[in-house]
């Protein structure tokens, strides 16, 4: 009976170093993503120290996102305005912030957004237009709005445009429409070309994937159904959403890209980590630094030594204006506002949590993995 369990023992130990060399196997340590970036938030203004100081950490991309406006997900009017919006955000603010990022070797990905106005609970990806007359106006206007940043791209020299964000009804019916806007968009813009698909659906019913340099996903995947999971839990989890993706980069024989990816420090970020700190109920808001480290750590384990996932960007960062000579002192100037808004609107009691790794130690995690040079 002993030589019977001595046996069984050897064969699971076995089994397990079999399956843990086969995960191995597929994992190329001669690789990181030539992307290490962050998504980043555009101020009233900025200095160079915030980009020295994004420059150390070892990221060396940020997407820079201006907006276009909708009033409601069936309204064909599409509204730009580049000129008296946020300065951060307009076309002068795009192009210093470009300029100021490659005097510190770090790259640019222009990302505009639409933003829907009187939603009712839906959200951009929801739009879709009611007649064939709406949605040739829809896209005439969205065409204009693309096409004004590929020639801000392209003067500016950034290295990579996003021709659209999460507009999962408007991909999936009308293919032809985006292939068409591709095509003028090469015409004008000589970087690099993607477009930021949701996690959810979206991203595998794309048709037109063959017409980009690389696939761009919004990952707020869930990777828990509860609070404070384990990392055990959450690394098996991003291993069934990794076999979706694979299959599609294989499909289309292209790399990818999660255009966003990032978890807010709170024990229920890995439920639903898209959902922003201000739509939380704050009676059951929970601070957790520790739950976001996990993430973090997970994540990096998961996908930054796969050779068919070429970039990160993490949700999202925070710089300094030109009022304050540190992010520690803009930051506290800004609680100081978000304080006086907690009182105004009944918030005294909710914990302070941020959808960013900047105020914990998960940023501690990001500069371990960002730093990292490739194993031979």
């Amino acid at each position: 009976m002993r030589y019977y369990l001595l046996a069984l023992c050897l064969w699971v130990v076995g089994c397990q170093r079999s399956i843990s060399t086969k995960e191995s196997a597929t994992l190329d340590y001669s690789h990181i993503p030539s992307k290490k970036g962050v998504c980043w938030v555009g101020g009233d203004s900025i200095s160079m120290h915030n980009l020295v100081d994004l420059a150390e950490t070892g990221a060396n991309w940020l997407s820079q996102t201006p907006f276009a406006w909708q009033d409601g997900i069936h309204n064909p009017d599409l509204k730009m305005e580049t000129i008296r919006v946020w300065w951060g955000e307009a076309d002068r603010g795009l192009m210093k912030t470009t300029r100021l990022a490659q005097a510190q070797g770090i790259k640019t990905m222009l990302k505009p957004h639409i933003w829907i106005r009187n939603a009712n609970g839906k959200w951009r990806s929801d739009l879709e237009m009611k007649s064939e007359a709406d949605w040739d106006e829809w896209f005439g206007k969205y065409e204009r709005m693309i096409l004004h940043y590929a020639k801000v791209a392209e003067h500016s020299g950034m290295e990579a445009l996003c021709i659209g964000t999460e507009l999962h009804q408007a991909t999936v019916q009308k293919p032809e429409r985006w292939r068409a806007i591709i095509k003028k968009i090469r015409d004008i813009y000589s970087g690099e070309l993607t477009y930021a698909a949701n996690w959810y659906k979206e991203y595998e019913e794309i048709t037109f994937w063959d017409e980009l340099d690389y696939i761009g996903i919004q990952a707020y995947f869930p990777l828990s159904d509860g609070n404070n999971p384990e990392k055990t839990e959450i690394l098996q989890r991003w291993r069934k959403h990794k076999e979706k993706m694979h299959d599609i980069s294989i499909k289309y024989d292209k790399q990818i890209v999660f255009t966003e990816i990032g978890y807010k420090n709170t024990s229920d970020s890995a439920v639903e980590p898209w959902t922003w700190p201000q739509n939380l109920d704050k009676a059951q808001v929970i601070q957790s630094d520790e739950t976001q480290i996990k993430l973090y750590e997970a994540m990096f384990e998961s996908l930054f030594h796969e050779p068919w996932i070429d970039g990160i960007f993490i949700w999202k960062w925070f710089h300094t204006t030109h009022q304050y000579e540190s992010y520690e002192a803009y930051f506290a100037a800004r609680e100081a506002r978000f304080d006086s808004l907690r009182r105004v609107r009944g918030w005294k009691d909710r914990p302070k949590v941020y959808f960013t790794p900047q105020r914990t130690q998960a940023i501690e995690v990001l500069k371990d993995w960002y730093q990292r040079q490739p194993l031979d």
